[in-house]
Parts: C-alpha cells; structure tokens; sequence
C-alpha cells in the first residue's frame, strides 16, 4: 500500500511575494516515513533539490502550465540523509588564511544577469590579496568560468535558503596589481 503524497501549495505565498521556504520545511518535518511532498509552485525550485537531496529526497519535476511547476520530492530509500556534493570551487594553497572580506555584496534579489554582473564589477575592485563575499540566488555556474579566466581564486557553499555564497579572493595567477 502506497503512502498518499502530502500537497503543498506555495504559490498564493510566492505571488504575494513571500518566501515559502520555512513553510516547506516544516511540511518536509510533519512528513510520515516513506511519505513524498508534492509542491506547488511558480517556478521550477531548483535551489531546493539540493536542500532537500540532502534530506534523502529526489525530486521529479513537470511544469504544470501557466509558469506553474509540480514537483514530487520522494524519499531516496535510503533512512539516511545523504551528504550534498562539494560545490565546484578554486582555492590556492594557505585559503584558509585569506582574510576577512573588504566587499560584501548581497545579490540575492536581482535578475539575472545582474547577480553576475554586480558580482564580477565588485571583484574587479578589489585590491591583490583582498577578499570580496558575495550572496547570489542561485549557485553561480557562469561566474566560476569568468572568474577562472579572469585568474581570481573563490570558494563557496549552498546555504539553507537556496542561495549560494561565494567568497572571492584577489591573488589567482592572472590576477595583476593595479
């Protein structure tokens, strides 16, 4: 006998322009072991796939019309919350002494492109052997090949919400002094 899903629709939440994610998770708590949430919402929550992968569910996701998506987050079998994969990141040696950040950027409610564009205008001022920390919507894949080419070195991490943080430091090997 299949356990019924538990629905969840965070649309009336997203259209008032709130943010549902702490009402998500506490539906993913009131779930019954083996129980699926299906959410309801006006985009694809991507940043979430990774939050509640990392609770042991997989998501199956179908737009349903109108910009509106269903996603079906079931339990991966296993009892155990799996651990999320290290994001994508470029350190040189002795990262963990880079000091604190002389730029600090919150992204987190522009459009895209702006994130990246704000993001990379910031790294550009930024002095030899300084750091810069940025807060973002997402997890910034464009940003990591600009900032590779550009020779910056960076660091970052998934946060709760479904934003990322990126840490960005000015002494990658085609980084040159002003």
């Amino acid at each position: 006998m299949s356990i019924p899903h538990r629905d969840l629709d965070v649309r009336p939440i997203l259209r008032a322009g709130g943010e549902p994610f702490s009402v998500i998770m506490e539906a993913v708590e009131a779930l019954t072991p083996g129980q699926s949430l299906r959410l309801l919402a006006t985009f694809k929550p991507i940043p979430l796939f990774q939050v509640l992968g990392a609770r042991g569910f997989t998501p199956s996701a179908r737009e349903i019309g109108n910009g509106d998506w269903e996603v079906i987050f079931a339990p991966s079998g296993s009892a155990e919350p799996h651990e999320m994969p290290e994001p994508q990141m470029s350190q040189p040696s002795g990262a963990d002494a880079w000091p604190p950040p002389t730029i600090e950027l919150d992204n987190r409610d522009l459009d895209p492109p702006e994130p990246l564009v704000r993001t990379l205008e910031g790294v550009e001022q930024l002095p030899p052997g300084e750091t810069l920390v940025a807060l973002l919507p997402r997890e910034p894949l464009f940003l990591f090949d600009e900032l590779k080419a550009r020779g910056y070195s960076w660091r970052g991490s998934l946060e709760l919400d479904g934003s990322y943080r990126i840490v960005i430091h000015a002494d990658g090997p085609g980084k040159k002094s002003p």
